[in-house]
């Protein structure tokens, strides 16, 4: 009985959350980064045959598609950073007193 060890549960169960919040934010990023290379490949494809040139298209938009992955991985992960990390109260400052307040 007694009262000064309190049950790790708690802790578990944030961690958990935790955890469960960053697999997440990786099967997201991961599952965007794929469609958009998967989709590049795909359109570059598609208007090389049309176009009738040799790849040339395709690899313009494989390669494209890497800033575009790399900023919407920087964009998801800074979306789950902020809605992850405790916010904390906002602290009010006192407003500063006059001299003349302080002497009386």
């Amino acid at each position: 009985m007694s009262l000064s060890n309190p049950s790790p549960e708690p802790d578990k169960k944030n961690q958990t959350i935790n955890n469960l919040a960053v697999y997440s934010v990786g099967a997201q990023i991961g599952c965007a980064t794929l469609i958009i290379v998967l989709l590049a490949l795909f359109i570059g494809i598609g208007l090389d045959k049309l176009l009738g040139t040799k790849a040339v298209f395709t690899i313009i938009l494989v390669l494209g598609s890497a800033p575009l992955s790399l900023f919407l991985t920087y964009h998801l992960a800074m979306r789950a950073v902020k809605n992850v990390t405790p916010k904390e109260p906002a602290v009010v400052k006192p407003k500063p007193v006059e001299e003349e307040e302080k002497r009386d």
